[in-house]
């Protein structure tokens, strides 16, 4: 198992458009297990040195344009997707929108936000659980977003790994429904220790599952005092304009814009 991030079950692959990354790690045994483990360490450290380089990279870049990035993170069928496509369709006269998607395999969320209007590259990872720095750069190079725009990174679905890849975003939005438990954040504390949002999704189905939304605030606060914590159905619409004004609040807080208007 990778040290990185724990992907696959001894090596992972990330795929960008041709583009390969391999991190493979071979199972010694006896005498040299122990100094193996140390040679593991170092090499966790320098991934990530290495991808904190590249997310200041990609920020400097955003902070050029005036784009304000956030990358979207969550569990499986959280309802990301569905969130985008409101959000897009919904303010699509009023700034403009670049995506980036990220799955493991399929076009099928790329195809979804395409048939919105907006701009978007979709990044395959094949065996790897998070996107990365590189490849948000790689994305960036060809996708060429227009300056005071809003650009969406569309995580993977997973509430462990991407938590510690900075991909060089403005804010990071952490997305859990009403369908997964209000334990969530003690689950994963470090996902929602690193984020400035959180969107807790599908309050239409409240109903009809036992979920506990004032236990799941509690939970929240618990993990990150400071995470500011937004209510919504994509079904109903209900919250959506909470949502939309964060992002407006957001869009004029990015410090360039806050000097030039």
């Amino acid at each position: 198992m990778c040290a990185t991030c724990g992907c696959g079950p001894s090596s992972h692959t990330h795929s960008h458009e041709g583009d390969t990354f391999d991190h493979t790690h071979q199972q010694e045994t006896g005498a040299r297990a122990h100094s193996h483990h140390k040679q593991k360490v170092d090499v966790e450290k320098d991934i990530l040195h290495e991808n904190n380089l590249l997310a200041e990279r990609n920020r400097g870049y955003f902070e050029a344009k005036d784009i304000l990035a956030l990358n979207l993170v969550s569990s499986p069928g959280s309802g990301k997707t569905t969130l985008l496509e409101r959000t897009l369709t919904d303010l699509k006269e009023q700034a403009d929108f670049f995506v980036i998607e990220g799955d493991q395999q399929t076009t099928n969320d790329a195809d979804r936000i395409h048939a919105t209007g907006t701009r978007v590259v979709q990044i395959n990872t094949g065996k790897g659980c998070h996107l990365d720095a590189h490849m948000i750069l790689h994305a960036l190079q060809g996708m060429k977003p227009s300056a005071n725009s809003i650009v969406f990174i569309e995580n993977v679905g997973n509430l462990v790994c991407p938590a510690m890849f900075d991909l060089g975003e403005k804010e990071r939005v952490v997305i859990m429904s009403v369908t997964e438990g209000e334990d969530k954040p003690l689950k994963y504390p470090d996902m929602f220790h690193s984020s400035t949002l959180c969107v807790i999704n599908k309050t239409d189905l409240l109903p009809y599952v036992p979920f506990n939304i004032e236990k799941a605030r509690e939970n929240v606060r618990k993990v990150n005092p400071r995470l500011e914590i937004l209510e919504v159905s994509c079904l109903t619409g209900e919250g959506l304009s909470s949502w939309y004004d964060w992002l407006k609040e957001k869009l004029i807080d990015n410090p360039i814009s806050a000097v030039t208007q």
